[in-house]
């Protein structure tokens, strides 16, 4: 008789988490024992750590095999992971999450009830950043609030990367070959059936948070870049209305200059103006390279990741873009 039990995949990539890979481990498997009904397997993605990452993930592999571990030959930031995990992936359904328990795996359980339920897509919406400073708290919400109106509402506030998505959503995410990588877009870009939970995002259990304001500003901007044209728009909007109010002050001073005079040289104003207009000149050509910079890092073509090592993982994906890749004897 076939074993008709769903599998849910878990991808998780790790970069410099060697203080919270056991815990992870413990409380996934506490996940696991409490959902008879479906089997697991967990994707480790190590993303390039400096510390013993990737040594506590194997020692974790070797005593539960569900855990499965992908080895990067460097770091490819967290949506380079998750691209690599994704398609390593081989569940009905498949959970993206934080390494550092920041995202509470607990949390899986309401996951699957909704998809039981024919949600496609199940993601975690933040209510509470703890342990965060205020102003990383600052930058995530004013974030969410660009992100959400330069994309039309389809990056939803206050939403992270911890989601079930069902097979055919992920599957269709791993078809889309762009390098500019946004992975919390590309799922809010590809539609289904989605909803919300809601859940404190809690603080980290071990090490030191990577996300410091100009990686985190770097990320949202190419996020926003990456799903957005408002930008470019707004070149044009601001050039045509800069141009009228310019057209609009010189009549008005062309008729002062006439009927009351001039009280003064103006020298200050005209500097301040040209400032002013430099100023307005270099952000506009900025967003143009900005825009120009994803098209170069697209026409090179290069693959969002390298797999150095798996362990575990039965068979590497078809196409998939590896260069050198090796398996561990063990598990071969």
């Amino acid at each position: 008789m076939t074993d008709s039990r769903k599998l849910i995949s878990i991808v998780i990539p790790a970069y410099n988490e060697e203080d919270n890979i056991d815990a992870l481990a413990q409380r996934l498997s506490a996940v696991f024992d409490g959902e008879p009904d479906y089997d697991f397997e967990v994707l480790l993605v190590e993303n390039g750590s400096a510390d013993a990452t990737y040594e506590k993930a194997l020692a974790v592999h070797d005593t539960d095999p569900r855990f499965k571990v992908v080895q990067l030959a460097r770091n490819f930031q967290m949506d380079g992971g998750l691209t690599a995990g994704l398609a390593h992936a081989a569940g009905d359904a498949a959970v993206t999450m934080a390494a550092d328990l920041q995202d509470p795996p607990e949390l899986i359980h309401d996951f699957l009830r909704k998809w039981e339920e024919g949600y496609e897509i199940v993601y975690q919406v933040v209510t509470e950043r703890q342990g965060t400073g205020p102003i990383r708290t600052m930058n995530s919400k004013l974030f969410y609030v660009l992100a959400n109106q330069l994309t039309d509402g389809r990056i939803p506030r206050n939403v992270s990367d911890f989601r079930l998505a069902d097979r055919r959503v992920y599957e269709t995410i791993n078809t889309m070959e762009e390098r500019n990588r946004f992975v919390r877009g590309l799922f809010a870009w590809v539609g289904f059936r989605t909803i919300g939970i809601e859940s404190p995002r809690h603080p980290r259990t071990g090490g030191v948070s990577g996300a410091h304001t100009f990686k985190v500003l770097d990320l949202a901007l190419k996020g926003i870049f990456a799903h957005s044209y408002i930008p470019l728009k707004l070149i044009t909007i601001s050039g045509i209305t800069l141009s009228a109010m310019s057209f609009f002050a010189i009549v008005a001073f062309a008729v002062s200059f006439f009927t009351i005079g001039v009280p003064f040289a103006g020298f200050g104003t005209i500097v301040c103006l040209i400032l002013l207009m430099f100023g307005l000149l270099f952000t506009m050509l900025g967003i143009v390279a900005e825009y120009v910079g994803l098209i170069y890092e697209e026409v090179k073509q290069r693959p969002n990741y390298i797999v150095r090592t798996t362990s575990g993982v039965e068979a590497h994906p078809a196409g998939e873009p590896v260069l050198h890749a090796t398996v561990r004897a063990e598990d071969a």
